[in-house]
């Protein structure tokens, strides 16, 4: 028996849960790039060397970041699951383990980077000052590497609780106390890059300490063991390949992007790089809704309402599409004005308002695309989700290699991005049209 599809035009009472999770979540969201915006800002005004290496450094953590986001999403839905199935000690104890992961994979990871971090410097282009600025910064920063992914499974924890209020407030918090920090240091006492990566640590300590004391604070009161168990560690481990693979095809089609853009020229870069970066904007309000999704749907299965958890998807999809609507009508409208603000040069400004009509366009379908990726993440099925990004780069690799050998320019590059969203939006929306999504239970 099939689950009945119900009629989003109506008013539902539970669009009010939605948007009570997605507002707090897009301030986290938008939070989370103050660290790196910050560190510029101070950073700027010790010289371009030590922006280079700033921007070198970066590159390497945020990337670090994209691929172990696995363990928030992850995180997430088995929580909201196991408590739609009243089994709080059970969420609790995934928590624990979720925290033990963190902890052991931030550690690998912080060690890798002590290894290989000066070759990766050195592959992207790293040389001679900016190349030693960028191995201060990292090898300090790397330092905070296990806390900063504690941080993530601790904010899957509170996502799955439905508090996405307490991640908003740690992210502004330490937000605002890193920058007060570096200033001290750097423009206070006169220390140099390290400092900034310094402050950052502390930052993601203290956020850390705070999610695992939560975690902690749980388990206790629903008497969940505090310490590592295999079996359950290799439970979320398996869990995380399938996320792994999914933000990794993300990713690789993101550095294609850039990397055709590069070889059109200068000027395609610069205006591919500035329509990039409103994508990406508009990208975080539509990750909030994501999140709201994948804690409500994750909350109906558990409790075993598959009907329920269809309703809810289907008003996230609802709003998260009418807000890629907003979106994209804003970039259209301001396609005129946006161009001057980012850059004086003519040349790219032109690009640039040519190409964003292709990035307001793709708004609401990445709307929908996003809110499916939320709903099936947070019905536990991320394996389906993998394989579908998977195919999802596959088809957008031959149009951006055409785009690469002279075929369609900026444009080009830009349906190109354009196609990679439809075939994830076919391929999610198909998997969405029938039930075997909807797996209902404490585990699926």
């Amino acid at each position: 028996m099939g689950v009945r599809r119900p009629d989003v035009l109506r008013p539902d009472p539970s669009d009010r849960e939605l948007w009570r999770l997605t507002v707090p979540a897009f301030g986290s969201l938008v939070a989370e790039p103050l660290y790196v915006l910050v560190d510029t800002a101070v950073v700027g005004h010790l010289g371009t060397e030590e922006l280079g290496g700033l921007a070198l450094a970066s590159a390497i953590l945020l990337t670090g970041y994209a691929v172990f986001i696995f363990l928030a999403y992850g995180t997430t839905a088995a929580v909201a699951r196991l408590l739609g199935a009243g089994e709080q000690r059970r969420a609790a104890e995934q928590a624990i383990q979720g925290l033990w992961l963190a902890a052991g994979l931030g550690v690998v990871l912080a060690l890798a980077g002590v290894l290989g971090g000066r070759s990766l410097i050195a592959l992207l282009g790293g040389r001679d000052e900016i190349a030693a600025h960028a191995w201060t910064y990292l090898s300090i920063s790397l330092v905070g590497v296990p806390a900063l992914l504690v941080g993530l499974a601790g904010v899957g924890y509170l996502r799955g609780l439905r508090d996405t209020r307490t991640p908003l407030v740690l992210a502004v918090g330490t937000a605002v106390g890193n920058g007060v920090l570096e200033v001290v240091l750097i423009f206070g006492f006169g220390y140099g890059i390290g400092a900034s990566a310094l402050a950052t640590v502390v930052a993601q300590t203290v956020a850390a300490s705070v999610f695992a004391a939560r975690v902690v604070g749980a388990a206790r009161r629903h008497g969940a063991p505090l310490g590592p168990q295999l079996g359950a560690i290799r439970r979320l481990l398996v869990v995380g390949v399938h996320l792994l693979v999914r933000t990794a095809a993300l990713r690789g089609s993101l550095l294609a992007g850039v990397a055709v853009a590069a070889g059109l020229g200068g000027a395609e870069l610069a205006a591919y790089e500035i329509g990039f970066q409103l994508w990406t904007l508009g990208a975080l309000a539509l990750d909030a809704v994501a999140i709201a999704a994948q804690t409500v749907v994750g909350g109906a299965l558990g409790a075993g309402d598959a009907v329920a958890a269809r309703r809810l998807a289907a008003r996230a999809i609802l709003w998260s599409t009418l807000a890629g609507g907003v979106l994209g009508g804003a970039l259209a409208v301001g396609r005129g004005v946006l161009p001057g603000v980012f850059t004086p040069d003519p040349d790219v400004a032109a690009l640039l308002a040519g190409t964003l009509v292709l990035v307001a366009l793709a708004q609401p379908l990445n709307g929908v695309v996003f809110a499916l990726d939320g709903i099936l993440i947070g019905a536990g099925d991320q394996r389906y989700v993998a394989g579908a990004m998977a195919v999802a780069f596959a088809a957008f690799l031959p149009a951006a290699y055409a785009v690469g050998q002279g075929r369609g320019g900026l444009a080009g590059l830009w349906a190109a991005l354009l196609w990679f969203m439809v075939v994830r939006a076919l391929g999610l929306g198909l998997r969405f049209r029938g039930d075997r999504w909807a797996v209902v239970g404490a585990v699926r």
